[in-house]
């Protein structure tokens, strides 16, 4: 600080002492309106509203003695002085800061106006939504369970209360049928037959006993009108308990959707390149070529101020808002959920806010790797890269591919828009269109999230439409051969160790799958080893032991050094190509019980032994095993 600063403090200063500073003011009335207002506005919407409908009436405090309001006027001017000092400081400091910065503060209102930064923070808050989403579809399903086995209970009890009534009514209607001697034999005894006692009482006795059946039979038929009673009561519980889940997940995406309809084309253009992760060779400049034509088109309608309105406004192209009209394909039919405006002395495709807001998201994991059963946000498969976009912009898919297919409106050929979902073998295989003859998804038989040419379509919807009143019709049958996602047939001969450019333990660790802890395949095989591990683990009772998968370089090198006799030479290593793994648990010892289960059951997911690993071969490793027979490179 420099000494004509200082001089500025202390005037400051002797001025407030001279003032009083009006010490008795509070500090809520010395706080800026501006920030009075804000505080308020933030204790207002965290407060959470009483679950009673009164509240009670705060009693007024006493006044306090004299002495005491003196002492605390004393204790306030102290605070006052101290606050004066601080205030000072915060008026020199920040310009002194400010001459010394080399360039000038950004001011917070050009921040939040930031493309990039509003992109971020949108990304992260839609992000975290779609999480929330999921957990409330993971209570869903628990809760829809309850729902199915408190309704089997309830059948159950009216079927049993059905008996029951049936049986009181057979026992009434007998009993209707009856003679007084048949109800009550011992009537009919005479005292003039002796002869005849017995047989009636014979029959007494088993009158009494029908006349005790008779009423274990009210008994129960009023027992089992309980049972349904509370089974019912079970049914309504479980129902109101999947009501108000869906309930609350059907908020929580018309939050997002509020959310999503505010952004403009050049954020969203900015959440599409956020978090791509690079691929490798000719399917990066694919992925970019398709990504930049993609923010390219969302620059276009930024520049012209063209806000893409929300879907349920372009689901009717006879009542488009203003300034929109209806998009036409070549039959000169109405497209439903899209329109066209004018760009500059153009017209131009408009989609609705929770298409370009999906579209981006799938856009921004390019590159993450495939797989089975991924939902994200780490790694996907096809139907979990396409609902956790459509999650993101508000549109609720579940997960399974096969599953997408009844969510939206089937879209003819001719009027195929960009964010509409096509599905391939039989609906095994889902992605995103994005235009030019591409679609986005996450591939099986790319191992990673990626953008490829469209062949193969067996049907299209529109996810941003009410589903259809009727269900779609099946899917015509897979003629590919493929499995989920485009998996690819298990190898059943040599397959080369060579794939995606990488040498042996140098592959990247985004181009692999997880397969659990810190293993790693490449995604094909390890798709073929989550199938085995499932089949091993419902077999024997507990999860598949595995030591080794995909090793690096220098993993090679460290695991040469440790045991020479046993390891490869680094470099030459087949865990280098992500291609085999080492198990324990038994599968390690040759003729165990676990061993020969892999014998005869390893084929069937594309893992097999060596010869020269398997017992008698030529280095016996009983742990080792590869997917398919790896070619020497």
């Amino acid at each position: 600080m420099t000494a004509q600063e200082a001089a500025a403090v202390r005037a400051l200063l002797a001025a407030r002492a001279a003032a009083g500073d009006a010490p008795g003011r509070s500090t809520a009335a010395r706080k800026p309106a501006a920030k009075r207002t804000a505080s308020a506005g933030r204790r207002s919407s965290t407060r959470r509203p009483s679950s009673r409908t009164g509240a009670r009436s705060r009693t007024r405090r006493p006044a306090r003695p004299p002495a005491w309001r003196q002492y605390l006027a004393a204790q306030d001017a102290r605070r006052w002085k101290h606050r004066a000092v601080v205030v000072a400081l915060g008026v020199v400091l920040p310009a002194i800061a400010g001459a010394l910065s080399p360039t000038p503060p950004v001011p917070a209102t050009a921040a939040a106006t930031d493309p990039l930064g509003l992109a971020a923070s949108t990304q992260q808050a839609l992000a975290e939504d779609a999480a929330s989403y999921r957990r409330l579809q993971q209570d869903l399903v628990g809760r829809r369970d309850a729902l199915t086995r408190a309704r089997a209970a309830e059948e159950q009890a009216r079927a049993a209360a059905t008996t029951a009534r049936a049986t009181v009514g057979d026992g009434s209607a007998d009993l209707y049928r009856m003679t007084a001697a048949q109800r009550s034999p011992v009537f009919g005894l005479d005292v003039h037959d002796a002869d005849a006692v017995t047989d009636v009482l014979w029959l007494q006795g088993i009158a009494e006993r029908a006349d005790e059946a008779r009423d274990v039979a009210v008994v129960r038929a009023a027992r089992a009108e309980q049972a349904v009673t509370a089974a019912a009561s079970a049914t309504l519980t479980a129902q109101v308990a999947v009501d108000a889940a869906e309930a609350e997940a059907e908020e929580l995406l018309a939050a997002v959707r509020e959310q999503v309809a505010e952004l403009s084309p050049a954020t969203t253009a900015q959440l599409a390149g956020l978090t791509a992760v690079p691929a490798a060779g000719e399917q990066q400049e694919r992925n970019q070529q398709a990504l930049h034509r993609w923010q390219d088109y969302l620059g276009t309608l930024a520049v012209a101020g063209v806000q893409p309105p929300a879907a349920a406004e372009l689901a009717d192209p006879a009542a488009l808002p203003d300034g929109f009209s209806p998009a036409l394909d070549g039959t000169g039919t109405p497209i439903p959920g899209v329109a066209l405006a004018v760009a500059g002395n153009r017209p131009v495709t408009v989609l609705s806010a929770e298409t370009v807001t999906a579209v981006s998201v799938a856009f921004s994991q390019l590159g993450r790797p495939y797989q089975a059963g991924g939902t994200g946000p780490d790694a996907y498969d096809c139907g979990g890269l396409t609902a956790a976009a459509y999650v993101q912009a508000g549109v609720g898919l579940p997960a399974a591919a096969a599953e997408q297919w009844a969510t939206g409106t089937p879209v003819p050929a001719s009027q195929l828009q960009v964010g509409d979902l096509v599905f391939t073998d039989a609906g095994a295989d889902v992605g995103v269109y994005v235009g030019e003859g591409q679609v986005l998804a996450s591939s099986a038989a790319g191992w990673s999230v990626g953008v490829r040419t469209l062949t193969g379509t067996t049907g299209t919807v529109r996810v941003t439409l009410p589903a259809p009143e009727t269900p779609n019709p099946p899917l015509p049958p897979a003629v590919t051969g493929n499995g989920a996602c485009g998996t690819p047939p298990a190898p059943v001969g040599p397959v080369s160790p060579m794939w995606g450019g990488y040498g042996n333990g140098r592959i990247p660790a985004e181009a692999l799958c997880s397969i659990g802890g810190s293993h790693a395949l490449r995604c094909d095989a390890a798709a073929g080893y989550n199938a085995l591990a499932a089949a091993f683990a419902q077999d024997f009772g507990r999860p598949l032991c595995i030591t080794d998968s995909y090793r690096s370089y220098a993993g090679q090198v460290a695991a040469y050094r440790a045991k020479p006799r046993l390891a490869a030479f680094p470099g030459t290593s087949n865990h280098g190509w992500a291609l085999a793994v080492d198990l324990c648990g038994g599968i390690n010892r040759g003729g165990s019980a676990e061993w020969q289960w892999m014998v005869a059951n390893a084929g069937r997911f594309g893992f097999v032994q060596p010869d020269w690993a398997q017992p008698g071969g030529e280095k016996p490793e009983a742990w080792h095993w590869e997917f398919g027979h790896l070619l020497d490179v």
